[in-house]
C-alpha cells in the first residue's frame, strides 16, 4: 500500500510550527499570547506593533488620495511616484542605483515579497537557507515552494547573537539555490556584521545563490551599529533581492506597504508570482509612502531615538526583574534569558511565556518558537523569552513594574 499523500497545507503548517502530532493545527505563536493577553487582561510585549500611528502628515497624505479618486487597482509593479522614491531612497540611504522602471516592485507588505521571491526562485530539490532563529514566514515560504529548509544559527555570546561562519561553510551545498537573510534580525535583534555579510556573500557566490535579504528594520539601529545592505558589497548586486516595508520605518504595519528592488531578471521573476498572489493593492496608500519616503528622514529618526530610550529602559527593567536580558543592535525587540525563573513545572520559556500572563500579567514570545523543533538552535535558546519594546514608555514601565514581582 502507498503512503498516504501529505497536503501541501500540512507541510506548510509543520514547516511553521503549527501542525500537531494528531494532525490539527493551532494558531501561530503571536495569535495564541495575543490572545491570552486579551483572555487575561496582560499587557501584550509579544507582538511587534506599535500602540501608536505613524506620522500624522502622512495619514493625511492617505486621506487626500481617497477623496481625490485613488481607489482603484494600481499598476501591478506599483505607483510610478514610489517606485521612484523607493530608488531614490536607495540611493540617498545606501548608494545603489535602481531603475525604478525595471528594478523596483511594489508589494503587500515584505512577507509578500519574501514568499514570491522564494517561490520564483527555488522548487522541490532545491536548498534554502535562513538563519536561526528565523522569522516564521520564512519557513513557511520555504515549504509553500516545496524546497528544503537548511539554517545557519545565530549564537549567543558576550557581544549577543553572532553569525556562525563555521556552521555557514558546512550548511551551504551545491543545491543551495536562496540564501534568505533578515538584518537587523528578528527575533534577536542582532546587525550583522560587514565581516558576517562578507562570509555570507562568498557562500552565496560559491553555491551560485540567489540572496533575498529581509530589511524591514533597515533604519531602526542603535548606538554604533550600522546597516549594511548585502547587496552594496563586491558582486552582490546582480545577485540579491532587497526586501523592505514602511511598516516598521513609519509605523504603519497595517497598510502592508513594501517593496523589492534588485536586478530587472530578478525582479521580473518575483513580479512573475507576485501578480497571481495579491495582483496589486494600497492604492491610497502608495503615493503617502511615495512622499513619506521622500520628507519623512526626520520622523524616521525621532522614532529610532524614541525605540532606543525605550529599548534602554525595556533591557534595565528585565535584569531588575531577574531576567539577563541581550541588548540588541536592532530592531524592536529584546531577547532575554529567564533560566533564573524556571522550576520544575515550568521547564523552559515556551511554558514561562504562556504561564507569565495569568500569573504577572504581561505576554512574550518564547525565541524557540523562531527555531526548527529539535534543533540544536532550538535547545540553545530554549530559555530566552522575546519581548517587544514598540510600547509607549508609560506601557512598558507598567509591564516592568508587574514583572518585578516575579523576584
Amino acid at each position: 500500500m502507498s503512503e498516504p499523500r501529505v497536503e501541501r497545507w500540512r507541510a506548510v503548517a509543520a514547516a511553521a510550527g503549527l501542525l500537531d502530532a494528531d494532525g490539527t493545527t493551532r494558531p501561530t505563536i503571536f495569535a495564541e499570547m495575543t490572545a491570552l493577553a486579551a483572555r487575561t487582561g496582560a499587557i501584550n510585549l509579544g507582538q511587534g506593533f506599535p500602540d501608536a500611528d505613524g506620522p500624522a502628515w502622512v495619514r493625511e497624505a492617505a486621506v487626500e488620495a481617497i477623496r481625490g479618486g485613488v481607489n482603484q487597482y494600481p499598476p501591478g509593479r506599483g505607483v510610478p511616484e514610489l517606485r521612484r522614491a523607493v530608488a531614490d531612497h536607495q540611493a540617498r540611504h545606501h548608494g545603489m542605483s535602481l531603475d525604478p522602471a525595471t528594478e523596483v516592485l511594489v508589494t503587500a507588505g515584505a512577507t509578500e515579497a519574501l514568499t514570491a521571491a522564494v517561490l520564483a526562485l527555488a522548487g522541490p530539490g532545491d536548498e534554502v537557507l535562513t538563519l536561526e532563529p528565523f522569522y516564521d514566514s520564512h519557513a513557511a515560504a520555504v515549504a509553500l515552494a516545496g524546497a528544503t529548509h537548511t539554517t545557519v544559527p545565530l549564537v549567543r555570546g558576550p557581544e549577543g547573537f553572532r553569525l556562525d561562519v563555521t556552521a555557514l561553510a558546512n550548511a551551504v551545498s551545491p543545491r543551495t539555490r536562496v540564501i534568505l537573510l533578515n538584518s537587523p534580525h528578528n527575533p534577536t535583534g542582532a546587525v550583522l556584521t560587514r565581516a558576517e555579510l562578507e562570509a555570507l556573500a562568498a557562500a552565496a557566490v560559491r553555491a551560485d545563490a540567489v540572496v533575498v535579504t529581509d530589511e524591514v528594520y533597515e533604519h531602526l539601529v542603535y548606538d554604533d551599529a550600522a546597516h549594511v545592505p548585502i547587496a552594496t558589497l563586491p558582486g552582490m548586486a546582480e545577485r540579491t533581492i532587497t526586501i523592505s516595508s514602511a511598516g516598521k520605518t513609519f509605523s504603519l504595519t497595517g497598510w502592508k506597504i513594501g517593496w523589492a528592488t534588485g536586478p530587472a531578471h530578478l525582479v521580473e521573476a518575483v513580479l512573475a508570482v507576485k501578480q497571481f498572489l495579491t495582483y496589486s493593492g494600497g492604492a491610497p496608500f502608495q503615493p503617502a509612502i511615495a512622499r513619506a519616503l521622500e520628507r519623512g528622514d526626520a520622523d524616521v529618526a525621532a522614532l529610532r531615538d524614541s525605540l532606543a530610550q525605550r529599548r534602554d529602559l525595556l533591557v534595565a527593567g528585565l535584569e531588575d526583574a531577574g531576567l539577563a536580558a541581550v541588548r540588541p543592535e536592532g530592531t524592536y525587540f529584546v531577547c532575554a534569558d529567564a533560566s533564573a525563573l524556571l522550576t520544575p513545572d515550568l521547564p523552559d520559556g515556551a511554558a514561562l511565556a504562556r504561564a507569565l500572563p495569568a500569573a504577572v500579567g504581561v505576554a512574550s514570545i518564547p525565541v524557540s518558537a523562531f527555531c526548527r523543533a529539535g534543533s540544536p538552535t532550538a535547545s540553545a535558546v530554549a530559555p530566552l523569552l522575546r519581548f517587544t519594546f514598540s510600547k509607549d514608555r508609560s506601557t512598558l514601565e507598567e509591564a516592568l513594574r508587574r514583572l518585578r514581582t516575579l523576584r
